[in-house]
């Protein structure tokens, strides 16, 4: 059933202008739904459903934990496929509720260090919340 709806949100991100390089890609250290890129950004993109908001928004599904297993995942994923540890990287979540999708683009020119990293990804996906945990 979610691979469904990672084909779904990968079709709402192409018409979106994103050119999908890849689904479910999976290392030791964990998955990411889709990998695309777009504007000159490798984009990990992370699907959450609901079928509708009794339990929540799906945004609200992808917590600290998950943050940072998609960070890992996705310096992992730059390291083999080429990109280095310089590639400009952003992590949207594609948030698919009944029937509508929505996406959450963050504009992220991600550089550096793991540490760096998985702090800008982890301050930026809430923002608003306490990011202190990030000095």
């Amino acid at each position: 059933m979610g691979s469904a709806y990672e084909k779904l949100a990968g079709a709402y991100l192409e018409q979106q202008g994103y050119e999908i390089l890849e689904y479910n890609y999976r290392c030791r250290m964990g998955e990411i739904d889709i990998v695309a890129r777009q504007g000159g950004y490798l984009v990990f993109v992370e699907v959450k459903y609901r079928a509708d908001s009794t339990v929540g928004n799906p945004f609200e599904a992808v917590t600290s934990a998950k943050q940072r297993t998609i960070s890992k995942v996705a310096s992992y994923y730059c390291l083999t496929h080429g990109y280095g540890t310089f590639a400009p990287c952003r992590f949207d979540v594609a948030a698919v509720l009944g029937e509508q999708i929505k996406s959450f683009r963050m504009h992220l020119t991600i550089r550096g260090s793991e540490r760096v990293k998985e702090c800008i990804f982890m301050a930026a996906f809430f923002a608003g919340q306490n990011q202190e945990s990030c000095k």
